[in-house]
């Protein structure tokens, strides 16, 4: 994927500075890796274990910040590109508001949507297109956020919020990040005319080959993010909502890998379980009271062992 697309922003982009983090995989792949970025005078980042995507991204993003004179920054999927125009485009829009998080219209290959912009429902969790013309059936309150596949803002932003929450390790990270810079006084902007394309899957499929199926990696972390999201940002009424609407909002993202793969559910649906239950023993965490004498509650996440296999 870096070869196909990262090389070809490079070569639209000669002027940028390129930082790649590879969290680990196998002994082949880092060495090609590195040949890679050997090539292209890449700045090569390889964390000792998997930082997940937020940590990660973090981790790159402090060795452009070692740079003073860089002062905007553009996040990117490994299987994302984005052309010269586009990029111009973003980043003048940030040059003009450093508080900005901004980002792209973004397409699949074929040319359909993927992203135009997103909005949550903070009531019920539910999430729409920000570009969608049905009229909305929830109340609210409704909060903008966009894809983490490419993103661009300031490095005075980034140090603001203070770059992803890695306790999220996949998805939901970059609408926790639009959460918080919209609480840091920043805003949210699509920029329609600027345009990334992504080839959505190339990341978190289930290595079937052209199956629709995501993997249980993917169904795991969205379903349990969702619930985290809530136990951070969310009030106790709101929170309680959220749980409940889990076991619907759960089969939505299932459903998001076809029905195909429910013949062999037991991988599917057990991620989709585990995801659901250590979402709901973080909200019950969140709300539990502080312990006596000014005491703290020291209950590990139940996610992280999750970790250790994704």
């Amino acid at each position: 994927m870096l070869a196909e697309n990262l090389v070809a922003v490079e070569v639209e982009l000669p002027e940028a500075v390129f930082v790649v983090v590879h969290n680990p995989t196998t002994t082949a792949e880092r060495l090609a890796v590195d040949e890679l970025g050997a090539q292209r005078g890449w700045t090569l980042v390889h964390p000792d274990h998997n930082l997940g995507f937020g940590g990660g991204v973090n981790l790159g993003v402090g060795k452009v910040l070692a740079d003073s004179a860089i002062t905007e920054i553009m996040l990117l999927n490994p299987d994302a590109t984005i052309d010269a125009p586009s990029t111009t485009l973003l980043v003048e829009r940030v040059r003009n508001d450093n508080a900005a998080l901004v980002g792209p219209m973004i397409r699949r290959p074929d040319g359909r949507p993927w992203s135009s912009g997103h909005l949550l429902s903070l009531g019920s969790g539910v999430m729409r297109s920000l570009s969608s013309p049905e009229p909305a059936d929830d109340a609210g309150p409704w909060m903008p956020w966009l894809s983490g596949a490419c993103l661009v803002l300031s490095t005075e932003l980034w140090r603001r919020v203070a770059g992803f929450d890695h306790q999220y390790f996949l998805y939901w990270e970059d609408v926790d990040l639009s959460k918080r810079v919209l609480d840091a006084g920043g805003s949210i902007v699509f920029v329609a005319d600027a345009l990334a394309v992504h080839d959505e899957g190339g990341t978190h499929d289930d290595g079937s080959g052209g199956s629709r199926a995501k993997s249980p990696t993917y169904y795991y972390y969205n379903i349990l993010n969702r619930l985290r999201f809530a136990a951070i940002h969310l009030d106790v009424v709101r929170r309680r909502h959220w749980v409940r609407t889990s076991p619907r909002a759960s089969w939505q993202i299932l459903l998001r890998g076809g029905r195909r793969q429910f013949v062999h559910p037991v991988a599917p649906l057990g991620a989709a379980w585990r995801g659901h239950r250590d979402g709901c023993a973080l909200v019950k965490h969140a709300a539990a009271p502080p312990e006596p004498y000014g005491g703290h509650n020291t209950g590990t996440d139940p996610s992280r062992a999750e970790e250790e296999h994704a």
